[in-house]
């Protein structure tokens, strides 16, 4: 049996909270580990116990989601973020998503989303609430566009390839560098190389997607 997914939840409002709590924690597979009113109170916990998922509210005091997130993407890389957000523009979507998070969930629509979008991170895979999924198609369609089946080949060099190949693969840079025979600082040169072709900006958006579009590599 899957082990217990512990989980900390950030929002200042305690009645939406406890609803969540509430819905999440019917699932067996989900356990509530902590709970925050503030951003500043998030990362505190976080700092101090990191849970496996951290379900933030984009507009919280003292501290926003945006910037809890940030911290977490630095400090505890291994812990998945979903942000909860009642920003539906595609504006705010893309300055979230070049996050790195895993997962985009509309306030809205959290009742009925939020137990599809923690499998879906959990099993490894990004969720956005379908009432905005154009996006993601959108997002990815302005990145494929320069690329293209054929125009690969000639943005990304054999070896920029076949290090995108590798990142599909979800392996880390140290895994790559063994596979290719080369130095992790190598592979990260190789990394931020492609991301500036690829105009990709964020901590983890050159892994999503690779992993996106692991049938162009």
């Amino acid at each position: 049996m899957r082990p217990t997914t512990q989980i900390l939840i950030a929002d200042d409002h305690p009645v939406f909270r406890t609803g969540l709590r509430q819905i999440i924690e019917a699932d067996p597979r989900f356990r509530i580990l902590h709970e925050a009113s503030d951003g500043r109170e998030a990362i505190g916990m976080i700092d101090d116990r990191p849970p496996e998922v951290a379900i933030l509210d984009v507009d919280m005091p003292l501290v926003n989601g945006i910037e809890v997130a940030r911290h977490i993407l630095r400090s505890a890389p291994a812990v998945d973020v979903i942000m909860l957000t009642m920003y539906k523009e595609e504006t705010m979507f893309n300055k979230i998503m070049d996050l790195g998070v895993r997962g985009y969930v509309l306030k809205e629509n959290a009742i009925s989303d939020i137990l599809a979008c923690l499998r879906s991170v959990v099993d490894g895979r990004y969720f956005i609430s379908p009432t905005i999924g154009e996006y993601l198609v959108r997002r990815s369609g302005r990145a494929t566009s320069a690329l293209g089946p054929s125009g690969v080949g000639v943005i990304l060099t054999a070896t920029e390839r076949r290090v995108m190949r590798l990142l599909s693969e979800n392996k880390t840079s140290q895994s790559i560098a063994d596979e290719m025979g080369i130095s992790v600082k190598t592979v990260q040169r190789h990394r931020e190389n492609i991301s500036s072709k690829l105009e990709l900006h964020g901590p983890h958006t050159l892994l999503t997607f690779a992993i996106e579009n692991k049938n162009l590599f």
